[in-house]
């Protein structure tokens, strides 16, 4: 539509479509469409404890999104049969979606919390609309998902746009495409084609016809899953066994769109042809890594090797630069954290092996890792979590090994703290000698710390039970966690003191549906870490250590308890996404910073986020209270 054209409809038209622009998911829907809802919705006006929607009034004709004020989902609670608040949806949002799409009543009653104005679109104009317009269809049809598509494409872009031009991401392929890439016809059998990759140290093939257009592409990929499955011989044609009209561009596209259609689809290769559809050349993903000047598997190697400390601390802002290249190539936030936790293990072994070369305390030991790096959770902004774990030898008491080994630690959290590991202000490191611990007094430690539930204790919990070894024999925290495990699921009041502890970590949100801010940091600010991704971390946990779940991430936390029937797999999905996101909007915060050469910091003032981020933290801090409440629940709290 154009601007002549909007200027024509009425006055009240434009109104409503300007109000409908800035909330999902109309931010991201056609003009011809916000026109179409527009001239059709009707706005109704509810007084303050009005009901607005009723399980009683049958099949739900209207679809709503409210204007000004404020909507009250209530249900019956099933032990006291009262009416309780069970969610909120303030401006901007829309309801009751699961049960218009699905042409059934709603579950739920819904009020007017206050005098409320909702735009209502009739059942017909509802369905005319979910037809035409398929980013509203998927809003409709997935909810918060397709909010997070969103976010995450946003970010992507972000991350793409802040790579910059020298790392040539708009540079036509041409320049970069391998040229003469290697191929053969489709007759070719499946061994001999195999052999001329080998030949030519490639990774793939690509099969042509006589004119040299593709027809088919096979990698080392669909090599292992050809003799894995035993699907057919390697004298078969390749053509049977090819992954047919590989994707193309022309020569004249550029970086850009390479790496967001390898991300779009999930492969690795893309052929680049001429204007007659010859093929000239082959990109791959390591290609495309390889323009961003970060390669996640070079970078690794590269802090695996580094001959010296002045070098890892080089290396670490390449850490940076690769989470940018991921989050550009279409990496989740949970894949992120990950990586630059892997970065970091391979950072903390290598700065011991380097220390052990110099200075061999000569005691064999296991160095541990807690908190947010034990989960695997980490993001740019990190302190060191970590201790000791060392079997006694003959002849020696811990006290012994201890004045060998702490000195030894010392050196480490000091060179840790020059690789961007800031020193723990709660000295929970290695150096400290209530760290450094021989394997019967880790397991005396735990004891003590389950068996007496002090404040303190259950503020410990949430570093020390997400514990994980990165160096040395793994064997000896094996066998202490398997003890610890089996301790909590025996203790019924320890796991209720520790739920109740999980729930002081209360989500920012008030009962207006408004934001709490954090008690420090910045004036109107947010803490990321410890208002939002905390009530999930300390949750889960407490219902991950009552079911035996041995992994300490988060994210997989939840799938092992779907799988144990403790959670149900459409609450589990909502809490992944929610937690997702919050830690999405974490690490682009975080990358903000460092491109504005600030302190990496968890605090945002939610009145600098757009309307869609601004929903996606409210939507994300409601589930975190769904999950405190079966918490509550479970516990009787």
């Amino acid at each position: 539509m154009t601007q002549e054209q909007e200027a024509a409809l009425p006055q009240n038209t434009r109104s409503i479509m300007a109000f409908l622009r800035e909330h999902a998911p109309f931010s991201s829907m056609d003009d011809a469409h916000l026109a179409l809802f527009a001239e059709h919705a009707t706005l109704r006006f509810y007084a303050d404890g009005d009901k607005v929607i009723a399980p009683e009034d049958g099949p739900v004709t209207t679809f709503n999104v409210v204007k000004q004020g404020r909507i009250r989902g209530e249900r019956n609670n099933p032990k006291t049969g009262e009416p309780e608040t069970t969610f909120e949806i303030s401006q901007g949002e829309c309801f009751p979606l699961a049960a218009l799409v699905g042409e059934r009543p709603t579950q739920t009653l819904h009020r007017a919390a206050g005098d409320t104005f909702c735009l209502s679109l009739d059942h017909k104009d509802f369905v005319t609309l979910f037809s035409e317009s398929d980013s509203f269809r998927d809003f409709c049809l997935r909810g918060v998902s397709s909010l997070l598509d969103q976010v995450n494409q946003r970010i992507q872009s972000g991350a793409m746009a802040s790579l910059g031009s020298s790392n040539s991401l708009d540079t036509p392929l041409e320049r970069y495409a391998l040229r003469n890439p290697i191929v053969c016809s489709p007759d070719m059998p499946v061994r001999k084609a195999v052999a001329k990759m080998h030949d030519n140290s490639v990774g793939s093939i690509i099969i042509t016809d006589d004119q040299r257009h593709p027809k088919g592409i096979f990698t080392l990929r669909d090599l292992r899953t050809l003799v894995a499955e035993e699907t057919c011989s390697l004298e078969t044609p390749i053509a049977q066994v090819m992954t047919a009209d590989p994707h193309h561009l022309p020569a004249t596209a550029d970086a850009f769109e390479a790496a967001m259609l390898m991300a779009e689809h999930h492969f690795a290769h893309i052929c680049v042809v001429d204007e007659d559809n010859r093929l000239i050349g082959v990109v791959s993903e390591r290609d495309l890594f390889a323009l961003q000047r970060v390669d996640l598997v070079h970078l690794a190697r590269a802090i695996g090797t580094a001959p010296q400390l002045q070098s890892l601390v080089a290396l670490r802002d390449d850490v940076s630069r690769l989470v940018d290249a991921m989050l550009a190539h279409g990496a989740d936030s949970g894949q992120v954290v990950k990586i630059i936790t892997t970065l970091n293990d391979i950072t903390v072994r290598r700065v011991l092996e380097l220390n052990l070369k110099k200075n061999d305390p000569g005691i064999p030991f296991t160095w541990l890792t807690f908190g947010s790096e034990g989960r695997q959770e980490q993001t740019l902004l990190t302190d060191q979590d970590n201790g000791i774990l060392f079997t006694t030898p003959q002849g020696m008491t811990p006290d012994q090994v201890r004045e060998k080994l702490l000195p030894f630690a010392e050196t480490i959290n000091k060179e840790l703290a020059e690789c961007g590991f800031t020193w723990c202000k709660g000295n929970i490191m290695a150096s400290n000698p209530k760290l450094c611990l021989s394997g019967e007094e880790w397991d005396e430690w735990f004891l003590r710390f389950i068996d007496a539930s002090t404040p303190q204790n259950l503020v410990y919990s949430s570093i020390f039970l997400d514990m994980r070894a990165v160096f040395g024999p793994m064997e000896p925290l094996q066998e202490l966690l398997d003890k610890v495990l089996a301790r909590i699921r025996k203790n019924a009041l320890f796991q209720k003191m520790l739920a109740g502890n999980a729930l002081q970590r209360r989500p920012p949100l008030n009962i207006f549906r408004g934001f709490r801010y954090a008690p420090d940091g910045d004036r109107h600010s947010l803490d990321l870490k410890r208002q939002g991704l905390a009530p999930f971390v300390e949750s889960v946990r407490v219902f991950a250590l009552a079911n035996g779940v041995a992994t300490a991430n988060t994210l997989e936390r939840i799938e092992e308890l779907v799988r144990k029937g403790v959670f149900d797999a459409k609450d589990a999905n909502a809490w992944q996404e929610a937690y997702s996101l919050i830690q999405a909007i974490r690490m682009r915060s975080h990358q903000e910073q460092l491109q504005q050469g600030e302190e990496l910091s968890n605090y945002i003032n939610p009145d600098n986020l757009n309307p869609l981020d601004r929903r996606i933290l409210r939507e994300s801090f409601r589930q975190a209270q769904r999950l405190q409440q079966k918490l509550e629940v479970t516990y009787q709290l």
